[in-house]
């Protein structure tokens, strides 16, 4: 399986970074990647965006066994859709400072801009579960693959990177 990590560098050896007050993640602390070149392409034009340090970032190129988010060395959680699951999940990890999970790998939707703004309705009881979640499936939703442990991350295969403008 081909992953992708959009950053304003180059990213060879990838490492877990911890959530900070200002670093609101959907799955929490660790290493994000997608199977989708276009939604890393576009998170490096949005840092881009938003710091005008930097003339051109990197989309990161990773090799991974096709069964990993199977392998049971792994402890594994899986959102194959927005649902109301994955709704929690990401409010717990964006909203409850000490929030804490165990997996080594999670994958699931990312929750973008667009889809925020559901999910912030939701958080502060606007509308609830289900109207959440029905909103969110008018929005084609990108994948999202978190490796939280240096277990996980070790089977990160670093191939090559673009050079995003």
């Amino acid at each position: 399986m081909r992953l992708f990590h959009g950053s304003l560098y180059v990213v060879e050896t990838p490492r877990i970074l911890e959530v900070s007050p200002v670093r609101h993640l959907d799955f929490g602390s660790g290493f994000y990647t997608t199977t989708s070149l276009e939604q890393a392409t576009r998170w490096v034009k949005i840092r881009l965006e938003s710091n005008r340090d930097f003339s051109q970032g990197y989309v990161s190129c990773y090799d991974v066994s096709d069964d990993l988010l199977i392998n049971p060395k792994f402890k594994t959680l899986i959102f194959p859709e927005a649902n109301v699951e994955w709704l929690n999940f990401v409010v717990s990890n964006r909203r409850n400072a000490g929030f804490v999970h165990d997996y080594d790998l999670v994958a699931g939707p990312v929750a973008n801009d667009r889809v925020y703004v559901s999910v912030t309705l939701y958080e502060n009881g606007f509308i609830d579960e289900q109207e959440t979640i029905k909103r969110l499936k008018t929005y084609k939703l990108v994948d999202q693959i978190l490796f939280h442990s240096s277990k996980s991350i070790s089977e990160l295969k670093y191939f090559g990177c673009e050079v995003v403008k």
